[in-house]
Parts: C-alpha cells; sequence; structure tokens
C-alpha cells in the first residue's frame, strides 16, 4: 500500500521544482524528503527522480504518481475540512504565503492575534511573490495566500480558488532630499523623464507595474538597480542613486535623506486573501480571512 507522506513528499516536489523548495514547504529537512522518495521508490520498483544537469527531473512513473497523489491529498483535504466545520472552530494547520512587505508589514500582527485567541490553530507563514504564490494554492501546496495586483495589472484568480479583499495599499515617489521634485506637494507620472529608477527585479508585480505605468506615461524608464526589499531600494534612494516607487505598507520610517511625494493621481495595489474552493468551508480559513480584514485599517494606518 502506498504511503500519503511519501506521496506528498513526491508531489511537492513536483510542485516546487526542487527537493530543497519542497523541504522548505513540508517543514522537512531536504534530507528527510529524499528518504520519503527513496522509500517511495522501493515500494513502488520504479525510479521517480532523475538527475537533469544541476537540477532534477519526474519520470513518466513519476508523474503517474503525482496524479494519483493530487486526487488522494484532495480527498484528505475534504476530510480534513468536514471534520474542522464540525468542531465550529479554527484548528490543525494553516499554511499561508505573503508577499515581503505584508509579510512584514500585516501578519506579524494577524498571527499573534490568532495565537491568542484560537491556541489549536498551528500557523505556517511562508515569504512568497504573488505570481508564485496564487499558483501554489491553486495546486494544493498552500492553504491560502495575501496576494496583490495593481489598478493597471490585476490578478485573475485561477479556476478553484477564491478571493476575498482586504484592502488598498497606496504608493508613494521617493527621492533623494535635494531632488528636482523633492519639495513638490505631487507629482504627475508624466513628469518622470530622464530619471534613474532603482525597483524590484523582473518578474516581480512591482516591476512590472512600474514599467506598465512609466511606458503608459510615454516613457522608457532607465533601470539602474534592482533589489528585492524595499528597505534596500529606499538605502539606494537616500545614496542618490535613483528614484523608486514603493507602497506604503511594510516600508517603515523613512531616514531624513528620503523625502516622500505623494503621486497624481495616486497608485493603488489591492490587497487579497486566496484560498481553494474545496477549503472554503473550513473555520480556520473564514478566521484568518476576518482577521486580515480587521488587522488592515491598523497596518495601513502604521504604514502611512
Amino acid at each position: 500500500m502506498l504511503d500519503l507522506q511519501r506521496l506528498r513528499a513526491l508531489y511537492a516536489v513536483s510542485v516546487h521544482g526542487t527537493v530543497g523548495a519542497a523541504a522548505v514547504s513540508l517543514g522537512y529537512t531536504p534530507s528527510a524528503v529524499s528518504q520519503q522518495i527513496a522509500k517511495l521508490e522501493r515500494e513502488t520498483r520504479t525510479v521517480l527522480l532523475e538527475r537533469q544537469g544541476r537540477g532534477i527531473r519526474l519520470t513518466d512513473e513519476a508523474q503517474v504518481l503525482v496524479a494519483a497523489a493530487k486526487e488522494l491529498l484532495s480527498i484528505v483535504e475534504q476530510a480534513e475540512t468536514e471534520l474542522e466545520e464540525r468542531r465550529g472552530e479554527p484548528t490543525g494547520r494553516l499554511t499561508i504565503a505573503a508577499f515581503a512587505s505584508a509579510a512584514r508589514g500585516l501578519m506579524p500582527g494577524v498571527l499573534a492575534d490568532l495565537a491568542v485567541r484560537h491556541p489549536t490553530l498551528d500557523t505556517r507563514l511562508t515569504e512568497v511573490d504573488p505570481h508564485e504564490s496564487v499558483d501554489l494554492v491553486a495546486k494544493g501546496a498552500l492553504d491560502m495566500a495575501v496576494a496583490h495586483d495593481w489598478d493597471i495589472a490585476p490578478l485573475p484568480a485561477p479556476p478553484g480558488v477564491e478571493q476575498a479583499r482586504i484592502g488598498d495599499d497606496t504608493c508613494d515617489l521617493l527621492v533623494p532630499r535635494g531632488h528636482r521634485l523633492s519639495e513638490r506637494g505631487s507629482v504627475r507620472r508624466e513628469e518622470f523623464g530622464g530619471e534613474k529608477w532603482v525597483c524590484q527585479p523582473p518578474g516581480r508585480v512591482c516591476h512590472d507595474w512600474l514599467m506598465g505605468t512609466l511606458r503608459a506615461a510615454g516613457i522608457e524608464p532607465e533601470i539602474t538597480h534592482l533589489a528585492d526589499e524595499n528597505p534596500t531600494l529606499v538605502a539606494l534612494v537616500e545614496a542618490g542613486l535613483g528614484i523608486a516607487l514603493i507602497p506604503r505598507l511594510g516600508r517603515g520610517a523613512l531616514p531624513d535623506g528620503v523625502v516622500a511625494i505623494p503621486l497624481d493621481p495616486i497608485p493603488v495595489r489591492h490587497l487579497y486573501a486566496l484560498w481553494r474552493t474545496g477549503a472554503a468551508r473550513r473555520p480556520a480559513i473564514a478566521e484568518m480571512v476576518r482577521t486580515l480584514q480587521e488587522h488592515w485599517p491598523r497596518a495601513a494606518r502604521g504604514s502611512a
């Protein structure tokens, strides 16, 4: 008989692409995941993972097991949902991903509140960009995601995934003190010509939004420096190496050498909680959504 935990390990590798990433998602060590898959290979008398360059690939036989694992894990999820619904209390493990500024500016208060009110609810947070987290929810690798989109770049929920609005976050132009725009009360996007920019790397939602925003205003942006973290971008602005468009959530207090200027019109990004339709009845899902919405006004005030 096939072991469900070993199938879960194989499915995690198929979703995340590497043993290491699968281990992080499961809360195991890479060695433990490798051992689970090795045992599954012995049980099935077949090779499931093969080396491919510096990475690995799943064999055809492994893909058969992955398809079966997906169905079995969905059945288990439904059973767990029904049991939790019968109890009427948020309980069990809830894995949730959030993008960087939400993980810093919103989630600590939410998770601490839930830990006090529902001590039997085991929440596990991972920092993941929305481009990836929503797909991981759809594939069943995560229970929930806190994601965002922009006014000019909507983030559609894939089939089988539901969403609820958490709140709206605004964005400012950050310039070094003494910059030609630093004394302005507001700035229009058409005024950004000739500037050098610092922003997140390509493929990040904020990078795509910046490029789309400036190009819509007829400006081809000159990106001089790339960094994942907003504090790094703020430091680059303070050093006079470029200007940046950075949302307020999780940004923290700005140093004296950086000035925040409102844009006209003000760009807005929308925050959502997303989960699979099959898990919608879980009290843990409903409680997480409610707590996110409850904490949002405080997080938004703290980021202003």
